[in-house]
């Protein structure tokens, strides 16, 4: 099975490889690298930068989640069933 950059890039930010996370969803332009990026700047404390993202990620919200790596692992779940 191939991976997906998305899936790449969720594996790099639970292997704490933010800046290979970042690299790899900056390139990306749709909702999913967008609610990866909002995760990732909710992990790494910046609120502001993070609900930036989910504001382009469609329906998703800063709020949705408390903890942000089980966030991750949503991420994951959904790309893999996208």
């Amino acid at each position: 099975m191939n991976k997906t950059p998305h899936s790449i890039a969720i594996e790099a930010a639970l292997a704490a490889d933010w800046t290979k996370a970042h690299e790899i969803v900056q390139e990306l332009n749709d909702p999913l690298a967008s609610w990866i990026h909002a995760i990732l700047h909710k992990m790494e404390g910046d609120a502001g930068n993070s609900r930036y993202w989910y504001s382009r990620a469609g329906n998703r919200r800063y709020e949705d989640y408390g903890d942000p790596l089980a966030e991750l692992e949503a991420a994951r779940a959904f790309a893999a069933e996208s």
